[in-house]
């Protein structure tokens, strides 16, 4: 039986997640009976203490553990020979940042597991943050705006929110939005401000996890088509979610929008979202987005909409997808909870940290999960849990497909033995 490692998360001073919980190790230790070795760390949301209690050994190091399992991107100089890797190694788009670890993970004969990877026989995803990452980032978007609408002096009930990172836990959060949604309810916002839009680009796990947080607000959804007819109703929130078909029309022709066929041959359509946006108060972006999509907003038109003699009603954009220089021109680059947000200036192209400026406020953290660790790694642990004895009675002496891992986790190995495996041989174009 294979002694498996669970890693100290080093990339940033923010991260204190880890992919299984002491509650979930427990019954893998005693009623699996596999061994856990734990890196000792000082910043985890789940002390050392803890892991001990359920029967862990906590470790300086994980030399001893020929399968190592953390939560974000391990430095190339971290990786040992052989070994089998478990985390988001955030490669499977070719992200040039990250190809020396992959290259490396080839170089030293490893296997590298991609949690982003894992999913069922019909594609559908299996272990995953996304939900994290939508409250999160609803939860710091509205914060921003009650910062900037102060700024522009509008005192509003957003005003007391905080960031996600500065509440113990998701439902300390929510109560804290729910309240500032009784005061809107009953007292409304300013007539300057109204009416408040809300917008979200996309309608999966992200958008899910966004709206939770928004809907504790008093939310009336509307369509795109009813933008234009809004009236200044300051005791409600108007929640509008994009669609595909609201985002891009075809470019030949007038023909209906084709789902399958745009997921196919996205080159045959062209962005038709910027008509939407001076509508719209606030906009999430929560789209899944690679460079042969078309952009929402460019840079020529986030210039248009703050060119004119007045201040257009978009305020903040929280961008939790947060492509850098991907479907939103204004994410130049990412931050991090400490100073999560700054305004793009369109006619230079630069940013400021804070709110004040002209442009948009942006929210581009990049791993917002981490910025509510206790309930996103407990989330993410009980889904990931059930394919840990399949991990662990691994053989990975033979061929993958000899190999004993469960299908999801075959599905989800990158690299095999130090080679690349059938599905994602396409990355050999991107190594350094």
């Amino acid at each position: 039986m294979n002694v498996i490692g669970i890693r100290r998360e080093d990339k940033s001073e923010w991260e204190a997640r880890v992919p299984l919980v002491p509650a979930d190790v427990e019954p893998l230790i005693h009623s699996k009976g596999l061994t856990f070795h734990v890196e000792s760390s000082t910043k985890r949301a789940f002390p050392d203490d803890d892991f001990r209690a359920v029967g862990a050994k906590v470790r300086n190091d994980l030399t001893h553990c020929p399968i190592i399992m953390g939560v974000k991107e391990i430095p190339p100089d971290k990786l040992e020979a052989g070994k089998t890797y478990m985390y988001f190694s955030h490669t499977i788009k070719g992200q040039s940042a990250n190809m020396p670890a992959l290259k490396g993970l080839m170089d030293l004969g490893c296997q590298l597991i991609d949690y982003e990877c894992i999913e069922d026989d019909e594609g559908r995803r299996l272990v995953f943050f996304g939900r994290f990452a939508g409250l999160a980032g609803m939860i710091d978007t509205l914060w921003a705006l009650g910062r900037r609408w102060h700024h522009e002096g509008h005192d509003t009930p957003l005003a007391a929110l905080l960031p996600a990172h500065k509440y113990k836990t998701v439902d300390q959060a929510r109560t804290a939005v729910a309240a500032a949604g009784d005061q809107i309810r009953t007292n409304g916002l300013p007539d300057a401000l109204t009416p408040f839009v809300v917008g979200l680009a996309g309608y999966g796990q992200v958008s899910s996890g966004a709206q939770e947080i928004l809907d504790l607000l008093p939310v009336e959804e509307v369509t795109p088509q009813d933008l234009a007819g809004l009236g200044g109703n300051g005791k409600c929130v108007y929640k509008v979610v994009f669609r595909e078909e609201h985002l891009v029309t075809r470019r030949e022709d007038s023909g209906a929008f084709d789902l399958q066929e745009y997921y196919d041959h996205p080159d045959r359509y062209q962005s038709s979202f910027f008509p939407h946006v001076p509508y719209l108060s606030v906009l999430v972006n929560c789209i899944f987005w690679t460079e042969k999509y078309p952009k929402l907003i460019d840079r020529d038109q986030f210039a248009e909409l703050y060119g004119g003699t007045s201040p257009p009603r978009l305020r903040v954009i929280g961008d939790i997808t947060c492509d850098i220089d991907g479907s939103l021109a204004c994410t130049t680059r990412a931050t991090d909870p400490g100073s999560p947000i700054y305004v793009f200036d369109p006619r230079t192209g630069k940013t400021t940290d804070g709110v004040v400026g002209n442009g948009p406020v942006v929210l581009a953290v990049d791993f917002l999960p981490a910025e509510l660790p206790v309930d996103s790694s407990a989330f993410f642990s009980n889904t990931l849990a059930p394919f840990i004895p399949g991990l662990a009675e691994a053989d990975f002496t033979g061929s993958l497909a000899d190999s004993g891992l469960p299908g999801p986790l075959k599905r989800a190995t990158i690299v095999y033995q130090g080679r690349l495996t059938e599905h994602y041989r396409h990355l050999e174009r991107f190594l350094p």
